[in-house]
Formats: structure tokens, C-alpha cells, sequence
């Protein structure tokens, strides 16, 4: 149990750290696209791919969280799994080619007939790679999936801002949307050394495309859940509106993405380990859930504060209008950060019907809120995307809970701290705002505002509330320490969304 505790951490700071410069790399692609590029441009992209998103979901059809999530598996049955994988694949990339006219028809827009075509071919090239990603998921060999994710990252970067720079326009982003799953299914061919035999019908691959359906079904609601509010904007609004509105949530949704990117697949192969000793899985998950949200409640009150300093650094002067929808928006980056562990841990224990039954409340939710909001335009949807959030944010934490082996109550707890930290440093950083007033630039008054902010949060959690052992212990750990544990950080001791 100490390797897995000390693999897992590890793992998690691996995550973090690749995630650290994935986030980077996007930023800066942000940055020079932003200023290379129109919003009108970004709003077409983002008009074919909350259409196409929709078809991403099943070239995995949930088979790598089947894979991962598995007790034991066998080589034919990923063999089985990986042309499985496959047939969707290619299937999706044929869907997207025919439904092309009616993306054109729907938003009125002929452009697009062209731009779905090029990225239906992304859907082929992930199929591909789903089986040999989830085997280096399933080893913890993150460092590998680190490396190979920030090469197709870098590459299709470099590629996207040569073509914005030469006049390409809104195919940069068609390439920067394509170009990675190519380059991130070779990367883990090459790694891994797999090579798939023929598919068979073996034991045990019905109950995986059971579970993988489930997923996938749950994926399926959620992402129209979480994306309709772009398509009536785009059919109602036109391409410019989206564009606002998508930088906008483009922005707000890198920090929860990104941590749940970093954090969900070591936490969720973590507690599928652990899903035969209830008490550790519960003290695993409550930790981890405590640094989570202790990441997730100050991005959210630097965002909602520091919003027109973000957009005017992060987008340029052209983009103001989408300080306002970025503002609007920051509240769900709290609402996801602590929703989205918790499906994981549904997952790994089992309940991954639970999920799919609260995704389908969720989905007629939100819609209801989007079609109040849609008269008043983007920020009319993005106050009423947040509203909805909020409002469902504890009923949903009582929905995932019921009934396991951790309590709403252990739940608020683990995050008491972290929360008042938070809301101290931001009356803080708050206070620096009203002083500084128009005497400073926007990146002077963010990395001042954000030094501020960073220091009194780490003081109050730290000195203030006592967290100091917590976090020590954590870091102890990392580094392979053997010092006995005095904090509740260690894996072992008794008191930690979507």
C-alpha cells in the first residue's frame, strides 16, 4: 500500500507538472492567435466542433476507462477493445463527412462544409491510439504520456501560428484542432511496444462494453449538457458571438480542465485499486480531494477579480467584451473543481449508472437556464450557465455521496479550510485592486495582485489553519521521505467535477 501511495503521488506531481506546461503552451497560443487572429475566425471553429465534439466522445466509447478501471485484463482482450476502438473510429470520420451539409444548413454558414471535413479525419487517427494510451494510464506511466502529449501539443502549435502568421486564418485552428491526435497516437505506439492480434470473442470484454457504454452515454449528455450554449449562440448569434463567448470560456475552463486532466486519471486508477478496502479508498479520496479544491477555490476568486486584467493580457485590447462573460463564467471554475472528482471516484467504485443519472439531470437543467439567458446574448448565457451550477452544485454533491462510504459532511470538512483561505486572500487581493486604481498596466497589476493573493492564501492555509504538517507530509512524500506521517495527508492515517 506504501508503494502505491508514494506511486500515486508521484504520478499526480508528473501530471501536474506536464499539465503545468501544457497549460503554458496553450496560453501562449492563446496569446499569439488572439492577436494574429479575428473573432470571427475562433467562432467558426467553435460552431463545427460543438457539433463534432459530440462524435469525439465515442471513439473511445468508454473502453480506456474500462481499461483502466479493469481488476485484470488480457492481451486478447485489449486486442478485442483496440479494434473496436477502431471501427468507431472510422465510422465517426465517415459521419462527419456526411453530416457536413447539415453543419453548413444548420448555421447557415458554408464555410464550414470544408472545416468539418478536416477534422472528421482526427476521429480515425484517435481511434487508433485509444487501447495504447489507456495501457500507459493503466501502468502509471505518466511521464510517457507527459511527453508524448506536449510533443503533439508543441508541434501542432508551431504548425497553427506559422499558418496564422502566412494568412491562413481560421485553418490554423482547423490544423492545431487535427494535427495532435495524429502525433499523440504514434507517440504511444512507439512507447508502448504493443501490437494488437485479431479480435476474438473472450470472457469478460461484454461486462467492459457494459461499463464502456455506460461512459460513454454519460459523456455523451454531459458534453451536450456543457456545450449547447455555444450552438444557440452560433445559430442565433452568428459566428462572432461564439468567438467572444468561447475565448471567454476557452479561458475559464483551462484551470478545472487542466487539474482534472492532471489529477482525475492518476486518482481515478488510484481508488479502482483501492475499491476492495472501503477505509483507505475513503482517506486516499479525501485527501486528495482537499488539495484539488484547495487548487480550484482561489483560481476561481483570482479569475472573477482580476477578470479584465486576464483578458486584456491573455486576448488583447479587442477582445474586452469577453471580460464581462469571464467573469460571469468564473464561478463554475469552483462548481466543476468540486464536482468533477467525484465522478471518478464513482467510477472507480462502481456507480458509474449513478453518474450517468445525475448527467441526465443535469443536461435539461442547464438547458432550461441557457433558453432564459439566450435573449439577453452571450452574457445573458454565461450568467445563466453559472446560476445553474451553483444552484445544483450541493444537491449533486448529496446525489454522488449517498449511500458510500464518505458523508457530505466529511466531504465540507476537507474543504473548510482551503474555502476560508481563499476568501481571505481575495478581500486582500480585492483591497490591492481598489488602491491601485488605472496607475498600473494589467500585467503588473496580475503578477502584483496575484503575488498578494498567492502569499496571504498560502499563510492563512498554512500557519493560520494549521495546514503546514498536511502539505509538508505531502511533499515528503513526493520526494520519497520516510518520516512518519503527523499530518492527515498520509495515505494510510485517519483523519481530502465534472
Amino acid at each position: 500500500m506504501e508503494n502505491l501511495k508514494q506511486k500515486a503521488l508521484r504520478s499526480g506531481l508528473v501530471k501536474l507538472v506536464g499539465q503545468g506546461l501544457n497549460l503554458l503552451l496553450r496560453l501562449i497560443f492563446l496569446f499569439v492567435s488572439a492577436r494574429l487572429l479575428q473573432p470571427t475566425d475562433f467562432g467558426l471553429i467553435g460552431m463545427v466542433t460543438a457539433v463534432t465534439g459530440v462524435y469525439q466522445l465515442f471513439t473511445s466509447a468508454g473502453l480506456s476507462t474500462a481499461t483502466i478501471q479493469s481488476p485484470n485484463i488480457t492481451d486478447q482482450q485489449l486486442s478485442t477493445l483496440f479494434w473496436i476502438n477502431v471501427f468507431f473510429g472510422v465510422a465517426l470520420s465517415l459521419l462527419c463527412v456526411v453530416t457536413a451539409p447539415l453543419v453548413v444548413h444548420f448555421y447557415n454558414e458554408p464555410r464550414l462544409f470544408w472545416v468539418t471535413l478536416a477534422i472528421s479525419a482526427g476521429f480515425a487517427f484517435t481511434g487508433l491510439g485509444v487501447q495504447h494510451c489507456a495501457i500507459l494510464n493503466r501502468q502509471m506511466r505518466y511521464s510517457a504520456l507527459v511527453a508524448i502529449e506536449l510533443f503533439g501539443q508543441v508541434a501542432a502549435m508551431t504548425i497553427a501560428i506559422a499558418m496564422a502568421a502566412w494568412g491562413f486564418g481560421y485553418w490554423s485552428l482547423v490544423a492545431n484542432a487535427t494535427i495532435p491526435a495524429a502525433l499523440i497516437t504514434a507517440g504511444a505506439w512507439l512507447v508502448t511496444g504493443w501490437v494488437p492480434g485479431a479480435p476474438r470473442r473472450t470472457h469478460g470484454v461484454r461486462s467492459m462494453l457494459w461499463f464502456g457504454g455506460t461512459v460513454t452515454l454519460n459523456g455523451l449528455v454531459a458534453y451536450i449538457a456543457y456545450n449547447l450554449d455555444k450552438v444557440l449562440l452560433g445559430r442565433v448569434w452568428g459566428p462572432t458571438a461564439v468567438g467572444i463567448y468561447g475565448r471567454a470560456y476557452f479561458l475559464i475552463e483551462i484551470p478545472t480542465s487542466s487539474l482534472n486532466h492532471a489529477l482525475g486519471s492518476v486518482t481515478f486508477a488510484t481508488l479502482s485499486r483501492l475499491q476492495d478496502d472501503p477505509q483507505r479508498l475513503k482517506t486516499y479520496f479525501l485527501k486528495s480531494y482537499s488539495v484539488l479544491v484547495s487548487i480550484t477555490l482561489p483560481m476561481t476568486l483570482f479569475c472573477a477579480l482580476f477578470a479584465n486584467e486576464i483578458i486584456r493580457v491573455a486576448l488583447g485590447p479587442k477582445w474586452a467584451e469577453s471580460a464581462v462573460i469571464f467573469r460571469l463564467l468564473a464561478p463554475t471554475i469552483a462548481t466543476f473543481g468540486m464536482i468533477n472528482p467525484l465522478y471518478w471516484f464513482l467510477l472507480a467504485v462502481g456507480l458509474q449508472r449513478r453518474s450517468l443519472y445525475i448527467s441526465l439531470f443535469i443536461a435539461p437543467w442547464v438547458t432550461a437556464f441557457y433558453l432564459i439567458g439566450l435573449p439577453y446574448g452571450p452574457q445573458g448565457i454565461a450568467t445563466a450557465f453559472s446560476t445553474a451550477m451553483v444552484l445544483f452544485l450541493i444537491p449533486c454533491l448529496m446525489w454522488c455521496l449517498h449511500g458510500t462510504v464518505i458523508s457530505l459532511r466529511e466531504l465540507l470538512i476537507s474543504i473548510s479550510r482551503p474555502l476560508t483561505s481563499a476568501v481571505i486572500s481575495a478581500a486582500c487581493a480585492f483591497a490591492f485592486l481598489q488602491m491601485a486604481g488605472d496607475w498600473s498596466s494589467p500585467l503588473v497589476k496580475l503578477i502584483i495582485g496575484g503575488a498578494v493573493m498567492a502569499m496571504t492564501y498560502l499563510f492563512v492555509l498554512l500557519f493560520v489553519l494549521g495546514q503546514r504538517d498536511f502539505y509538508h507530509d505531502l511533499f515528503k512524500s513526493l520526494v520519497g521521505g520516510s518520516a512518519a506521517p503527523s499530518g492527515p495527508i498520509a495515505l494510510e492515517s485517519q483523519g481530502p467535477t465534472q
